[in-house]
């Protein structure tokens, strides 16, 4: 746990179920982590685990039903998410806490062009920003993400962008109204290695340059060194081990986190085939 005794993220006993056909499924139990201000944490684990489905309850993403808060709290700055009205949610969402997912292709709308899908952010998170002022704040902030010429990406759409680029736009999107907490769901998972980096490098320096917290949702212990000073596992639906990254990496104490490192290609290792993770061998161990 962070040892910060004001943690701009505070999750407590939380557990999150989904109703189907057959029942309650319980996908998250009791997990509880905290982020402190400035801080980087990775939450890391298998897909199924439960890490995207903790990250969406945070600021009420999921949708209801299927999905049911069982229990639990999740204080940003002190107040519980869970407990506010939609209203009060959407007051929080961009401004407080913004999301990066996945898959930009399918996070920004293909009918509008990139400077109108930044301006409604804008408009909706920063009214403070008068309207003329809009596109100066769109160009300056797709400059700083990494956008070669951005003033002849304004009227470009998500399908005249690479992936990197559409991800950089994401993120641009993501950063504009300077929330506190910026959640990164699997941010590099469809892009090649080289342009992974590149991504992990740039919300290394923009974490540092706005001082925010930043969570970051991975099944990838290889990158995470660049952004998270801890890290917290996460076994089918439960923290399992949390501690400094490199404390968990050099001496993991779990089976699951010793099975998730093993997993990490080394440079210099010929290997015959990758290894996997043996359910059956870790259930024995566990």
């Amino acid at each position: 746990m962070s040892e910060s005794t004001d943690p701009l993220l505070e999750i407590r006993n939380l557990s999150i179920g989904f109703r189907d056909g057959g029942g309650l499924v319980k996908a998250v139990r009791d997990v509880s982590m905290k982020i402190g201000r400035g801080e980087g944490v990775a939450l890391v684990g298998e897909s199924g685990s439960g890490k995207s489905v903790t990250a969406l309850a945070l600021a009420g993403l999921l949708p209801s039903p299927p999905a049911m808060i069982l229990g639990g709290e999740v204080l940003v700055a002190g107040r519980d998410t869970l407990r506010m009205s939609e209203r009060q949610l959407r007051r929080i969402r961009g401004k407080e806490i913004a999301y990066v997912f996945q898959e930009p292709s399918t996070s920004l709308n293909p009918v509008f062009s990139i400077r109108t899908q930044l301006a409604e952010v804008i408009k909706l998170h920063c009214p403070e920003i008068p309207s003329r002022e809009r596109d100066a704040e769109i160009i300056k902030w797709l400059y700083r993400v990494g956008i070669v010429d951005p003033e002849k990406r304004l009227r470009d759409y998500p399908h005249q962008l690479s992936g990197g680029m559409q991800q950089r736009v994401m993120i641009a999107m993501a950063l504009c109204c300077r929330p506190s907490l910026l959640v990164a769901d699997e941010p590099t998972t469809a892009l090649d290695v080289t342009i992974q980096a590149q991504i992990m490098d740039l919300l290394a320096e923009l974490k540092e340059e706005l001082g925010m917290s930043l969570l970051l949702i991975t099944h990838n212990f290889g990158i995470i060194r660049k952004v998270a000073q801890r890290v917290a596992v996460m076994y089918r639906g439960e923290i399992v081990e949390d501690g400094p990254v490199d404390e968990v990496i050099k001496n993991p104490k779990h089976p699951y986190t010793k099975a998730l490192i093993g997993c990490v290609p080394r440079m210099g290792v010929k290997l015959d085939r990758l290894p996997t993770i043996d359910d059956i061998s870790l259930e024995a161990s566990v």
